[in-house]
């Protein structure tokens, strides 16, 4: 499809609002816990979507689907920013952004016991490229059992983001993706309510940084993106749509000098390059040659 100006403004839209999430996040948690941030975001997510939902009259889920669904909030959005943020209580910005985009790994691993899709050489190549690259930034670290237990935090962020995104085919189709997302975070801020105890005392004593940033947060990155991502997949495929985000990593690490002043070591910089190589080949797709038979014609 040929790219417009429109297209290609919502795809930098759609990179810049998800890369400067995860900066964004560490300036929260200068008020707030890696919970409450989490929980206040997803909140202030919800009634966006609420008042999207009341003005498009969207309909309800069957009472089926509602275990699912909130099965799939609580993963793809409950554990994956509660772990991101603690996580990034000890991991830079930037290569946080960076194990996140492992999350194609997970999900071509997932698909394997879940579809019984083939695995083929270039993925596992790919995947050892990526974790080769994680063990240089983990080993990169001065405090190695803090940077480990954040990597790890995040990787479990990325995995269970993987999990929501190969488990929601049938949920998304059924209801649209708009729907389906507006559900699965509404499940994840009922099941986040049980951190509600001790947010007043962080937002009696919150700075007006991080009031910002929650406020932002809950309103960008969380609900915007989402929305784009729908639009460019129904106009021009999934495949085409997500490409771009590879580039979030990037971004970010710049997002993070700009706002935090976090300048990544030269091992961090390799140890990135590595990893996004691993991610990028394992998602890549093998371009197959179709060699068509001649015609015999008569050339006039």
């Amino acid at each position: 499809m040929k790219l417009t100006f429109s297209f290609v403004f919502l795809h930098i839209l759609m990179i810049s609002l998800w890369a400067s999430a995860f900066p964004v996040i560490q300036i929260g948690l200068e008020s707030f816990s890696p919970q409450h941030l989490a929980f206040v975001r997803l909140s202030i997510a919800s009634v966006v979507l609420l008042v999207i939902a009341i003005a498009k009259r969207m309909r309800l889920p069957d009472i089926k689907d509602i275990p699912l669904l909130l099965a799939l909030g609580f993963l793809g959005f409950t554990v994956y920013h509660t772990a991101l943020n603690i996580g990034e209580k000890t991991v830079s910005a930037g290569i946080a952004s960076l194990l996140v985009s492992t999350t194609p790994i997970f999900s071509a691993f997932l698909a394997i016991f879940f579809f019984h899709e083939a695995f083929g050489k270039r993925k596992w190549i790919g995947s050892a490229v990526s974790f080769a690259g994680i063990a240089l930034l983990t080993f990169s670290k001065e405090n190695f059992v803090h940077s480990v237990n954040g990597i790890l935090l995040i990787l479990l962020a990325a995995l269970a983001e993987s999990i929501y995104m190969v488990c929601q085919k049938n949920l998304l189709k059924k209801y649209g993706f708009l729907s389906f997302v507006t559900y699965s975070i509404w499940g994840a801020a009922i099941s986040m309510l049980v951190f509600l105890p001790g947010l007043e005392i962080e937002l009696a004593h919150i700075s007006v940084r991080s009031a910002i940033s929650v406020i932002y947060l809950g309103l960008f990155p969380t609900v915007i993106p989402y929305m784009i991502l729908a639009y460019l997949t129904s106009r021009i495929g999934s495949a085409e749509a997500a490409i771009s985000l590879y580039l979030t990593p990037a971004l970010s690490f710049f997002l993070a000098w700009l706002l935090l002043k976090d300048i990544p070591s030269a091992a961090s910089i390799v140890g990135s390059i590595i990893t996004l190589s691993g991610v990028l080949l394992t998602h890549s797709k093998r371009r197959v040659a179709v060699v068509k038979k001649p015609r015999f014609t008569i050339q006039r």
